[in-house]
């Protein structure tokens, strides 16, 4: 008998997964709180970055090398949606203003140190004023400097939420909108619980972090690869997306509250757009969006099954869109190692899974 799955929440995750699972088979229901544009989820407010080297400025290794596996996963993913999805890999930018130069300097070391003990896929570059332009003639010679990571992505992530819940119809998922459930209301033989902060209550160590972006066009200034601007506070981001589009973000801020964006926020953000190039003083804000990421104390991602019929996924933080089909990769290992174990196993004496080890042979 073919077996039949949850799956809650339909942010990005909960998406892959229960349209993977459907592929695979089995038989899906997908419940969520909000609606098909998934704009209650993290995943909505996102630049969408695929930068696992930038993201080893200040993310732990095993981020970085989910990121890089995710990376190589992407474009296979994508490939089988009914939908189009912008996706690039025309590398990173990383650029810095004079006073933070010296954050520029201890990062080309980190660089440097992880390709020499083979954590990094590939070489960075340095380059001088004249490369940049030559990468972006828009920023001229703004900049006499810049590190360049070559191969690293990005992708739309509203294009990707949309294209997935086209999948899913496709595919035939029975999907419940505007249905918030729990592990214990659902009738399944298996629950994948994707909720983020949604499964606070069950998860206690869940906390949200607050995530901000600005969206806007301009039609004086083309960038053709996302750019990372060094900040002494936290990552900073300028995404080009299709027909003048550019995502700005994100801050972080140690807060559940999802208000609208701050002025202080927004000036910063806004800030470092104008300071990559004045010509952005012309471009229109079109909207400021604020979101909580799920985060764990030790901001990594995980799955945990401690017996029974439930499998929860959460943790995912800013990095969702990174490392989201390396953690996919996993959690479905998980799922084929407990539905091919013998019949009659009592799960509810099995010792706990490791779910950090687990993701570490992922990546």
């Amino acid at each position: 008998m073919t077996s039949r799955f949850a799956v809650l929440g339909a942010g990005l995750m909960g998406r892959l997964m229960a349209l993977s699972l459907k592929r695979l088979g089995y038989r899906v229901d997908l419940y969520d709180q909000g609606g098909p544009d998934g704009a209650s989820s993290a995943a909505y407010a996102a630049a969408a970055m695929l930068s696992p080297l930038a993201e080893s400025l200040d993310a732990e290794p095993l981020v970085v090398a989910l990121g890089q596996a995710s990376l190589r996963l992407w474009p296979e993913i994508i490939k089988t949606l009914p939908a189009p999805v912008f996706f690039q890999q025309e590398g990173t930018l990383v650029l810095w203003h004079p006073q933070d130069r010296d954050q520029a300097v201890q990062f080309d070391e980190r660089l440097s140190r992880g390709q020499k003990t083979g954590m990094f896929d590939e070489p960075h570059r340095t380059l001088s004023a004249v490369e940049i332009e030559t990468l972006e003639p828009h920023l001229g010679k703004r900049f006499s400097r810049a590190l360049w990571l070559p191969r690293e992505g990005q992708l739309d992530n509203r294009m990707l939420l949309k294209a997935l819940y086209s999948g899913l119809l496709e595919a035939g998922v029975e999907i419940h909108w505007e249905t918030a459930m729990t592990p214990a209301a659902v009738t399944a033989d298996w629950v994948i619980d994707c909720r983020g902060l949604g499964s606070k209550a069950d998860w206690i160590q869940i906390r949200g972090v607050r995530g901000e972006v600005l969206r806007v066009h301009s039609t004086e200034v083309t960038l053709t690869r996302p750019i990372r601007l060094l900040h002494p506070r936290y990552p900073l981001y300028i995404a080009p997306k299709p027909e003048g589009h550019y995502v700005v973000g994100a801050t972080q801020i140690e807060t559940e509250d999802t208000s609208p964006t701050s002025v202080r926020s927004a000036l910063e953000l806004l800030s470092a757009l104008y300071s990559i190039h004045p010509a952005f003083g012309e471009a229109r804000v079109l909207e400021m969006v604020s979101q909580c990421r799920p985060a764990l104390p030790h901001h990594l991602p995980e799955i945990r099954w401690a017996g029974g019929r439930v499998i929860e996924i959460n943790g995912l933080y800013r990095h969702g869109y990174l490392v989201a089909p390396a953690v996919l990769e996993a959690g479905l290992d998980l799922i084929k190692r407990l539905l091919d174990a013998p019949i009659g196993a009592d799960w509810q004496n099995q010792q706990p899974w490791s779910p950090i080890y687990h993701l570490k042979e992922a990546a």
